[in-house]
């Protein structure tokens, strides 16, 4: 296993949402805007202290060619598309752009391994994915929102002291 490296305090808190409808007329994406409060440099977690307006990135990314049906995780510094694989429809892909240009960001980690989700993300693919499996069509699947909770880690620490020890 790499060295495990310390990492900053964690709260996934939302921020508001927005649907994109993609001028193809058929891709549509629920965006999720996400906070994570606390930190040294609010400017670079927080919406409301970026400078960027949300819109704005909405905008952006219906300019990047984005497509397809499915959610997005935006936070000041990092957003990432996940969308219904057109094959197979039952798999979520995920591709990750810095939020101020847009330009790609590889989840590579290390190992073989790629990022998947923080702690919100996580929830909110969670809680898409069964929209997702529920629904009987894409309108009734866009309908849905993932309402979730300020959701914090209460101990950021562990692993590291776990293998440390």
């Amino acid at each position: 296993m790499e060295k495990i490296k310390p990492c900053n305090s964690y709260i996934g808190r939302p921020a508001g949402t927005e649907m994109l409808r993609l001028a193809d007329g058929r891709s549509a994406l629920k965006v999720y805007f996400i906070d994570i409060p606390g930190r040294s440099t609010p400017e670079r977690f927080e919406w409301d202290r970026c400078g960027r307006p949300r819109a704005g990135l909405v905008e952006a990314l219906a300019g990047a060619g984005v497509e397809g049906i499915g959610f997005v995780t935006a936070f000041p510094h990092i957003t990432k598309v996940f969308r219904f694989g057109p094959n197979p429809e039952t798999v979520l892909h995920v591709r990750a752009y810095r939020t101020e240009d847009l330009a790609d960001l590889p989840l590579e980690r290390g190992e073989g391994y790629v990022e998947f989700a923080c702690l919100a993300e996580a929830i909110i693919a969670a809680e898409e994915y069964r929209f997702w499996a529920a629904a009987r069509s894409v309108a009734e699947y866009l309908d849905r929102w993932c309402d979730w909770p300020e959701s914090p880690i209460v101990d950021h620490g562990k692993l590291g002291r776990h293998f440390a020890g």
